[in-house]
């Protein structure tokens, strides 16, 4: 079990989802003979709504769901921590996970400064580091293709399929972005192809991270001469830039193009405001019989609402994990990776998905439009679906990775 750690943590806890007693001989390899999962989250911050408990939820159900299947026989830990967004204490927990408690792989890791300081300690100590998102250099430039995988989503996708939705030839763009890893990385990505299609930037406004205040830089953007206002945040400053815009009436004069906003920021803003908002996301509860039939189980246990993108992400990144590590009867991170690779990706929340050998999973990608009041059917009845972009459109092609295994000799 693990011991208090200390007085920084507010959270952190073993959850055994099933020992099974005599673990089946077929699994004989495995170390310890238990696999242990260690889930680092936000529960309490920006993202709680987005991972948090939720994330929590979704890996249990993973793990209750492959040892109904081909996890029949193994015992499988789940370790969970609060690291309050800040790098040092998931750094550090993740250290003595992997020393004393022999952790086998790490989960969820949102927070794009988290994410990228993990990616490093996983490489470090061996372990399999399953990203749901964060910075595409993850699994571009920086890619360890031998320990880590990108499931969901990356700021190279998120941007892409935004830019995609609504940019045109001479537009004037202005970006409202977090000042952290992400903010700095979408605008990045979004200049550059912005700057490929010949649309113009005119103007930046950076904000912290947890800012309640948009109000400066929604005006910034509203006396630009920009077309296109961009708001590159996430969580509750995404929140935060869609209700402050509706309170300025922004979007009487400009489009608005919100990047990564998620079905908690859309419900907590409410359809008057946020009605009309277009924007990429790579998860839906409601899109068809396998993401409503996921949401319904999750549901029942979550009680709060349906699952985020990020909640889904946990739930099939750490399924496929534990499918790969039944089927090469170890957790070695060199086998089960090289499994994870092999196996065919199939469950209720991905469509036409594959992983590639960076350890970028590419599947279909989502482009929504947000309801009316008068439209919505139900509480959660949010998104009207625009258009379905397949995932070789909006993930970064092959031909233009930096990732070595892509590289051919002489290159």
């Amino acid at each position: 079990m693990t011991r208090p750690y200390s007085r920084f943590l507010c959270f952190s806890a073993i959850i055994t989802a099933i020992s099974m007693i005599g673990a089946s001989p077929v699994h004989a390899e495995i170390s310890d003979g238990v696999v242990k999962i260690g889930l680092l989250t936000d529960m309490s911050g920006a993202f709680s709504a987005l991972s948090g408990q939720g994330s929590v939820v979704a890996a249990k159900m993973a793990i209750d769901d492959c040892l109904a299947k081909e996890c029949k026989g193994m015992k499988i830990e789940l370790l969970t921590l609060d690291h309050q967004n800040k790098t040092d204490i998931a750094l550090a927990k993740a250290r003595e996970w992997a020393d004393v408690d022999h952790v086998d792989a790490y989960a969820d890791m949102v927070n794009s400064a988290v994410a990228l300081g993990m990616e490093d300690l996983a490489v470090q100590k061996k372990k399999v580091a399953l990203f749901v998102g964060g910075p595409n250099r993850i699994t571009n430039e920086d890619c360890q293709p031998d320990y880590t995988v990108q499931w969901m989503w990356d700021t190279y996708s998120q941007t892409t399929a935004a830019v995609k939705g609504i940019a045109k030839p001479n537009q004037k763009w202005y970006f409202i972005a977090v000042d952290y890893a992400y903010g700095a990385a979408a605008v990045s990505e979004a200049r550059k192809q912005l700057d490929a299609i010949g649309a113009h930037t005119v103007g930046e406004s950076k904000h912290p991270l947890n800012s309640s205040d948009m109000s400066s830089q929604i005006i910034s953007a509203q006396q630009s001469t920009a077309d296109i206002v961009a708001f590159a945040n996430s969580g509750a400053d995404a929140a935060n830039s869609i209700k402050t815009a509706s309170e300025f009436q922004l979007g009487a004069k400009k489009q608005e193009a919100a990047f990564f906003p998620t079905i908690y920021e859309i419900k907590g803003v409410g359809l008057s405001q946020a009605k009309g908002l277009q924007f990429p996301e790579s998860f839906y509860w409601d899109l068809d019989d396998g993401t409503r039939r996921f949401s319904k189980r999750f549901m029942e246990i979550y009680k709060k609402g349906p699952p985020s993108l990020t909640h889904a992400g946990v739930y099939s990144s750490v399924y496929h994990y534990l499918k790969a590590v039944a089927a090469a009867k170890s957790d070695d991170p060199a086998i089960v990776v090289r499994k994870m690779h092999e196996l065919p990706i199939v469950d209720d929340v991905v469509r036409n998905a594959r992983l590639r050998a960076d350890g970028r999973m590419v599947h279909d990608y989502y482009y929504f439009r947000v309801k009316s009041p008068e439209e919505s059917k139900g509480p959660w009845d949010l998104y009207s679906l625009v258009k379905t972009l397949p995932g070789d459109q909006v993930f970064v092609p092959e031909n233009r990775s930096q990732c070595r295994v892509f590289r051919t000799a002489g290159q």
